[in-house]
C-alpha cells in the first residue's frame, strides 16, 4: 500500500515549528507494518493545497493530512478537502454538540468560530478525536482514502493509534496481528545493543519477529515487531525472543513499552513506603522535574535541591563546604547525599554533581558527573565522565543519575564494567 503524509501550516513550511509529528506518524506507521512512501509539507495556501490534494489522489492508495482543522481563517484543511471532492461542506451536528460539551465542562464558553471546525465535507466519515475539539475526518479523494488530523501532537498520536491505523490495516487487506514490543535502555550504544542481539530474532522459527532500533540521546529504545494469525500466536513467538533480549541485556532495560524510566523509580519508591530528596547540580532540576508531575508523587518526592555551585548546595543543607573536595569526587557526592538525607528526613536521596570541563573540541570538552545514592543503611557512589557539549552532559547527568537510582531500588549494580561512559565517548 502506498502511503502519503501531507503537512501543512506556514510554519512548519518555514522551520518556525519543527516538524516532529511527521516523524512520530513515520516511526509509527513503519511499527504497524505500513511503509510511507512520500511527505509533502505545504502553507497555508489554497490553492498549493489543492494542488497537493490532487496530486496526493492520484498517486496514493492511502493519504494522512496533518493541520489544517482549527477554527481561525488559516485553517484550511476542510475547506480545500471538499473542493478537492467536489462536495460541499456541511455542519455536523453531532461534533458541535461534543465541542460545546467539551467547553462546558472546562466551564468556558465557546466562541462561534468554533463552529468552524464542525463543518465537514459531505459524505465525510468522522473520525473521533477524544482530547481536543478539531474534529479528524476521512474521505475519498482521487484514488485514496484521505485522513485528516489536528496538528496538536497529543490529539495526532491518540487519533493515528487508535483510529488511523487500523482503518489503513484493513485498507491494505493485511490479515496479521502486529504487536511492537519495545524496551528502553541506558548505558550502551545501538551498535553494542546490536552486536548483543545477533540471532534473536532467529529463535522466531517463521521469521515473524523483526528487530529494530531507534536512538534517541541518552535512551535506546530496541523494538521487536512480531506477526501472527492472533494474540496468542503472538506471545507465542514473541516470549523466547522477549526472554533472550531480557538475558542478554536486562540490567540495562529501564523500562518497557509506554513506561519511562522516571515512572519505574516512582513506583518502586510507592512499593517499599520510601521517600525521595534530590539534590542536582548543572542540570536546572530536570531530575526533579521528571518524577515530581507524576501521579503519586505527593507521597515520595520531598525536597529538591537545585544550584550551580556546591557550596550554595551546603549552605542549603546544613553543611560545612569545606569539607568537601576540589574538585568534586565520588566521596563529595556520597557526603552530599547523606547530609541531604538526613537533612530531609526521607528514606532516599540522590545527589548528582557536575564539573563541566572547557574545551577546543568535542573530546576535550565534557563533564564529570559525580552521584551518590544515600539510604539510612548505606550510600553508593558512583564517578564517570561524559565526553561532549554541555547540553549532552546536561542530558546524560538526568538519565545517569535517575538509572542508577533505579538500579539501586532494583537490586542491580549502580555501576557494570561495560557502562555508557565507557562505550559511547565521542
Amino acid at each position: 500500500m502506498q502511503i502519503e503524509i501531507i503537512c501543512t501550516g506556514d510554519e512548519v513550511l518555514t522551520g518556525k515549528i519543527i516538524n516532529t509529528n511527521f516523524s512520530y506518524m513515520s516511526q509509527k506507521l513503519e511499527d504497524f507494518g505500513l511503509s510511507v512512501k512520500w511527505e509533502t509539507t505545504v502553507g497555508d495556501d489554497r490553492e498549493d493545497l489543492l494542488q497537493a490534494f490532487q496530486r496526493a489522489g492520484e498517486r496514493a492508495d492511502a493519504v494522512i493530512v496533518n493541520g489544517g482543522l482549527g477554527p481561525t481563517v488559516d485553517d484550511l484543511s476542510q475547506e480545500v478537502a471538499a473542493q478537492a471532492a467536489g462536495v460541499q461542506l456541511v455542519l455536523n451536528e453531532e461534533w458541535l454538540a461534543r465541542m460545546r460539551e467539551f467547553f462546558s465542562r472546562r466551564g468556558r464558553t465557546m466562541s462561534e468560530n468554533n463552529t468552524k471546525q464542525a463543518m465537514l465535507p459531505e459524505g465525510a466519515e468522522c473520525v473521533d478525536n477524544p482530547v481536543g475539539t478539531a474534529c479528524g475526518f476521512a474521505m475519498t479523494i482521487g484514488n485514496a482514502r484521505f485522513f485528516f488530523t489536528p496538528g496538536v501532537p497529543r490529539e495526532l498520536h491518540r487519533m493515528l493509534e487508535y483510529e488511523i491505523v487500523p482503518r489503513l490495516q484493513q485498507i491494505s487487506g493485511v490479515q496479521t496481528v502486529i504487536h511492537l514490543k519495545r524496551f528502553h535502555s541506558y548505558g550502551l550504544g545501538e551498535s553494542h545493543v546490536d552486536a548483543l542481539l545477533k540471532g534473536v530474532e532467529d529463535l522466531s522459527p517463521d521469521g515473524s519477529v523483526k528487530l529494530g532500533f531507534r536512538a534517541h540521546y541518552p535512551q535506546l529504545e530496541t523494538k521487536l515487531t512480531v506477526r501472527g494469525a492472533d494474540d496468542a500466536d503472538i506471545r507465542a513467538k514473541l516470549a523466547p525472543v522477549e526472554q533472550e533480549v531480557h538475558r542478554r541485556i536486562g540490567h540495562y532495560i529501564l523500562a518497557e513499552d509506554s513506561d519511562t524510566l522516571e515512572g519505574v523509580v516512582l513506583q518502586h519508591l510507592i512499593d517499599c513506603e520510601g521517600s525521595l530528596t534530590i539534590v542536582e547540580t548543572f542540570t536546572g532540576g530536570q531530575i526533579a522535574a521528571r518524577i515530581a508531575p507524576l501521579p503519586g508523587a505527593e507521597a515520595v518526592f520531598r525536597r529538591g535541591v537545585v544550584s550551580l555551585h556546591a557550596q550554595e548546595i551546603c549552605a542549603a543543607l546544613g553543611m560545612d563546604g569545606s569539607t568537601l573536595p576540589d574538585p568534586l569526587t565520588a566521596e563529595a557526592a556520597e557526603q552530599v547525599a547523606q547530609a541531604a538525607r538526613a537533612h530531609t528526613g526521607t528514606t532516599h536521596a540522590l545527589a548528582v554533581l557536575v564539573t563541566i570541563e572547557d574545551g577546543v573540541d568535542r573530546i576535550d570538552l565534557g563533564g564529570m558527573i559525580c552521584l551518590a545514592v544515600a539510604t539510612p543503611n548505606e550510600v553508593i557512589s558512583r564517578q564517570s565522565r561524559l565526553a561532549g557539549g554541555r547540553e549532552w552532559v546536561r542530558l546524560g547527568a538526568v538519565e545517569m543519575g535517575l538509572d542508577s537510582l533505579r538500579r539501586y531500588l532494583q537490586g542491580l549494580p549502580v555501576r557494570e564494567q561495560n557502562d555508557f561512559e565507557q562505550t559511547q565517548k565521542v
